[in-house]
């Protein structure tokens, strides 16, 4: 194993494992701004604000995951292999998620780009494609990730899916409970 194909890999992994930590931070930051209780303890503006930092990072280090296995001399991707889903030469399907939850993501940061032309109920309902994401990279990082059975990614992994499923029934649960 070259010194160049270390380096890649290492990119790569920390990139993905990054840009999923970061994810999941949106989402749960996003959670938070849908709960109006927590409007008492942090300012809306400074959630919102950072809210969408994460969601720029995030979309930073999807580049660099994918840049690195550009470059990788192991095994490299083609762009369009990054682009395209099912065409990767490593665990097509597994690859896939990542993609399509890349692709959605991308998608998104143009409906919040475009919000103000755009109606709030389209935005609103677009917005939860968010959970889409997060499970389809969740789903890539268990399927594609190199590390993806070691304890401390199962940690991760695990870790991260409690709390976003915590936040998600804590949203459920009060907006039940005050339609009703």
């Amino acid at each position: 194993v070259g010194s160049t194909r270390g380096v890649t890999w290492y990119i790569a992994r920390a990139g993905g494992t990054l840009a999923y930590l970061l994810l999941t931070s949106s989402v749960v930051v996003g959670l938070l701004l849908s709960n109006k209780a927590q409007g008492k303890r942090w300012p809306r503006f400074a959630l919102e604000d950072v809210h969408r930092f994460l969601g720029l990072l995030t979309g930073v280090f999807i580049v660099i995951h994918g840049g690195a296995l550009l470059v990788d001399g192991y095994l490299p991707f083609s762009l369009g292999q990054l682009l395209v889903p099912g065409t990767a030469p490593y665990r097509p399907l597994a690859v896939s998620s990542g993609l399509v939850s890349a692709e959605l993501l991308a998608a998104l940061a143009l409906t919040n780009r475009l919000r103000a032309s755009l109606s709030y109920d389209f935005w609103r309902r677009a917005h939860y494609l968010n959970f889409a994401v997060w499970v389809l990279a969740l789903v890539h990082g268990l399927t594609a990730g190199t590390d993806a059975f070691t304890a401390w990614d199962l940690a991760l992994y695990g870790g991260s899916a409690w709390a976003v499923l915590a936040l998600t029934v804590h949203r459920a649960t009060t907006r039940l409970a005050t339609a009703s």
